[in-house]
């Protein structure tokens, strides 16, 4: 059976395991019922996730000039701290700058590879730790705008990571470690705009993945590079796919392209 469609992130509900879903236009698949099974993906064309045109991905899904001018896709995406609609200031759209960041933000620690810190809309809690691979998590400052989570996520890093190793998150090579402990240790970098957001009671949130087989070398496929592929799934955790013979898959940094996928 084949399906075709444009990658997008894979959606997720929080189960034990996790359950995941691609979803294209007229069809979805839940991928965990095809672990243990053979899955083909075959690179077709490019589809913008913005405008919808058949030309080469950029970043994040967008061509180039998309990417460039809508605001889905500016700074303060991926540098919170330069959030600006606090200030009624426009980057590239005040209206949507304002729905975004001006809505309640979690600062959280994440272990995936190593405990890092990280930046969330509460909304997107727990799916974004589930999308970085988080075995646990803890939410740390809650504020009410993109701009005071980022600076203090910038603070933060001085003294805890801000990024996954991706391998060693997908060898599954993590030690358990005390997220509420580090919580306290960090408490007293928090810039001073935050500080009366500061969470003083939760506990951490575990995250079991639906894999059967970590990869001991994982290799990254790169459909631009190999347009097809065939193998047998073992596993999914982020929004990789981990094949028998540890090929790895990032369906979000392959957003945009349109695939045909087979299942055997």
């Amino acid at each position: 059976m084949t399906y075709q469609g444009v990658l997008t992130k894979m959606e997720t509900e929080f189960a034990e395991p996790i359950q995941y879903y691609l979803v294209f236009e007229n069809d979805f698949l839940n991928i965990n019922q095809l672990i243990g099974k053979t899955i083909g993906i075959q690179f077709v064309k490019y589809q913008c996730l913005n405008c919808g045109l058949d030309k080469p991905i950029y970043r994040q899904g967008f061509d180039k000039q998309c990417f460039y001018d809508i605001p889905q896709a500016a700074d303060w995406i991926m540098r919170p701290e330069l959030s600006t609609a606090h200030l009624d200031k426009e980057d590239r759209d005040l209206a949507y700058e304002k729905k975004v960041q001006l809505q309640p933000h979690i600062v959280y620690l994440a272990n995936s590879s190593n405990v890092k810190v990280g930046v969330t809309r509460k909304s997107q809690v727990p799916t974004r730790w589930i999308d970085q691979g988080a075995h646990e998590a803890i939410e740390i400052v809650e504020v009410p705008n993109r701009y005071l989570a980022g600076i203090t996520e910038v603070a933060l890093k001085n003294y805890v990571a801000d990024k996954t190793n991706w391998r060693k998150m997908l060898k599954n090579d993590i030690e358990d470690e005390n997220l509420i402990a580090w919580r306290e240790r960090l408490k007293s970098y928090i810039p001073e705009e935050a500080k009366d957001y500061f969470i003083e009671t939760n506990t951490e949130t575990h995250i079991e993945f639906p894999v059967n087989q970590y990869p001991e070398k994982p290799k990254s496929l790169n459909l631009k590079k190999t347009p097809s592929y065939t193998g047998k799934l073992v596993g999914i955790k982020g929004q990789y796919l981990i094949f028998e013979d540890q090929t790895v898959f990032n369906i979000r940094a392959n957003e945009g392209l349109v695939v045909d996928i087979t299942i055997s």
